[in-house]
């Protein structure tokens, strides 16, 4: 029975998060290639979309297809190419989230001297910005990934990490310690940034509403709602991952007292640390004024055809029983 849930869980991420991935990538890319427009802040949210995208691939299929009890699927490449494109997918999503709420930050920061520089140099190279966060990822997992092998009967050191079908064996307490750290305290500086960011955001959107008490309701709604919705995307995106992110970290430090941890805490610290990637596309969607627009569309058009097909369906059975 446990196998069972476990299969429905991450069958549900899966099924939730690739849609909604794949829907924000399609519609940003639209944006870019017809109307030849995408503002900075999509940008950001489409290579969000793309890390979320491939951290579904990469690590909630495959722990589904273990839950409902395919074994051995993967070989030694196939491993290497998995935990690679997992890991770097994953710290891409950790960094684009605290670059999205740094840019936010900036975005509604006081038009002061610095802020306005801070703001035409962003925008001016985001895709810069975004590029040297993908080699910046890329580069520090090589070690590990060479170290990764296939699960198989073979002896291992005990500073071996076991994810699902693949080892990754670092075969010395040096190693392990130094690469542990290093994905440490990146984690911790971006989760950190995004949360003292959305802490600033929370703190200016307090000011602006106490400085527009006075002023009309219909005009102080007018006034904040393209600034409110945004910030409010960003806080409910930053909130969700800090929330998932302490929840995975308090679990493995509680299994840091354990002489033996249970398989099942395993995989419920995988569940949460990859909710995030199936979650984070429901929070951009229902915030987003432009993919609001093209999923009203969209599911327009659905009812639309289903009404034409079962409009034809009737229109077929009349003549046939005539």
């Amino acid at each position: 029975m446990d196998s069972l849930y476990k299969a429905i869980g991450f069958l549900l991420l899966v099924v939730i998060g690739i849609p909604g991935n794949t829907f924000i990538l399609l519609q940003f890319s639209y944006c870019k290639i017809f109307e030849k427009k995408l503002l900075t802040t999509n940008l950001i949210l489409m290579v969000l979309a793309l890390a979320n995208f491939l951290v579904v691939l990469s690590r909630v299929i495959p722990q589904s297809l273990n839950a409902i009890g395919l074994d051995n699927l993967l070989d030694d490449i196939e491993c290497k190419f998995v935990i690679f494109t997992f890991r770097v997918s994953r710290a891409m999503s950790i960094c684009v989230t605290s670059l999205l709420s740094c840019h936010q930050c900036i975005l509604i920061a006081p038009n002061k001297r610095l802020c306005i520089y801070l703001k035409q140099r962003v925008a001016q190279n985001m895709v810069v910005i975004l590029l040297a966060l993908w080699i910046l990822n890329i580069v520090i997992y090589p070690y590990s990934v060479l170290q990764t092998r296939t699960r198989r009967n073979r002896t291992t050191s005990p500073y071996t990490l076991h994810l699902i079908y693949c080892d990754v064996d670092f075969l010395g307490y040096m190693a392990y310690i130094v690469n542990g750290s290093i994905y440490a305290v990146r984690d911790f500086i971006f989760v950190g940034l995004m949360t003292l960011a959305s802490i600033y955001i929370v703190i200016l959107l307090l000011r602006h509403e106490k400085s527009v008490m006075g002023i009309r309701s219909s005009d102080r709604r007018n006034g904040r709602t393209v600034e409110y919705k945004a910030s409010r995307a960003v806080i409910m995106l930053v909130a969700l991952y800090v929330v998932l992110y302490g929840l995975d970290n308090s679990m493995w430090i509680y299994t840091l007292t354990l002489s033996n941890v249970n398989s099942d805490i395993n995989d419920l610290r995988i569940f949460l640390s990859s909710a995030y990637s199936t979650l984070s596309p429901i929070v951009v969607i229902a915030t987003n004024p432009k993919l609001q627009q093209r999923f009203r569309s969209l599911y327009k058009k659905m009812l639309l055809s289903l009404t034409f097909q079962n409009s034809s369906q009737r229109d077929c059975n009349v003549s046939t029983i005539s």
